[in-house]
């Protein structure tokens, strides 16, 4: 079922995802097509169903009806740890990270949790060799090489948003969702974390939920609007601005 559009095979497609939970439905018959190396917004007021969408497509809840596939193969009913062993990973709207550990030996944690040896506690934190080599890469794509060896506790705010996003990076992910990444921010935390996200490899997949709406649009090829678990849009940054379906639900333009 895969298609090209003209440009590149599908990295990540929805079809007719619904989920209910008892009498209420939270994601309603939810379609969507992003296309390998595509950055993709998903946006809509709170209690749109946005991260429910994300905890759908990341496995962390089952769907009640629909299918999910990532690169033409169907994981609709894989659990979580598969498809992270296929390529998706994501963030959260909350960090979580181990406060004591220093910035280095979290990403190094999230590394090993991939490896074959992930269940061997006793194993050190190697400083040299390709885990090593992979943690250094993904702090240096976040900005925080230089913060290596310091207390995640210590960090400011916008720093352990950053380090979150290291943790998602360092597994090398083929399709990434990011859950607000710029939640709590400052202007100036808001405007680094943007500059770090369209500085990520282009050959990443990206499908972000942001409620800054200067913010996403200038990150992002295409956007899907939420509204009561629906979509209700899907266009490009620049006729999204205009659609008066969105100004009216989202924007609260009448």
């Amino acid at each position: 079922m895969t298609e090209t559009n003209g440009r590149a095979p599908a990295a990540l497609e929805l079809e007719g995802i619904t989920k209910a939970f008892g009498g209420l439905v939270a994601v309603a018959d939810v379609s969507l097509r992003v296309f390998e190396h595509e950055r993709r917004a998903v946006i809509g007021p709170n209690g749109a169903g946005k991260t429910t969408l994300f905890h759908l497509i990341s496995g962390e809840l089952p769907v009640t009806s629909g299918r999910i596939r990532l690169f033409g193969e169907d994981i609709t009913r894989l659990p979580a740890p598969q498809r992270v062993g296929r390529g998706l990973r994501r963030t959260y709207q909350i960090t979580n990270i181990f406060p004591r550990l220093t910035v280095f030996e979290n990403v190094m944690l999230a590394a090993q949790g991939l490896s074959p040896r992930k269940f061997n506690l006793l194993w050190p934190v190697p400083r040299r060799g390709p885990l090593a080599e992979r943690v250094e890469r993904a702090l240096v794509d976040v900005d925080l090489a230089g913060k290596a060896d310091v207390p995640a506790r210590e960090l400011s705010h916008g720093e352990q948003r950053q380090l979150e996003l290291a943790l998602a990076l360092v597994g090398e992910p083929r399709v990434l969702l990011l859950d607000e990444p710029a939640a709590g921010l400052s202007a100036a935390e808001r405007a680094h974390m943007a500059e770090l996200v369209r500085q990520l490899p282009p050959t990443l997949t990206l499908v972000i939920i942001e409620h800054d709406m200067d913010l996403v649009l200038n990150l992002v090829d295409r956007v899907t609007c939420l509204y009561n678990g629906r979509v209700v849009a899907d266009e490009t940054p620049t006729t999204i601005r205009h659609n008066r379906t969105v100004q009216e639900i989202y924007l609260g333009v009448g």
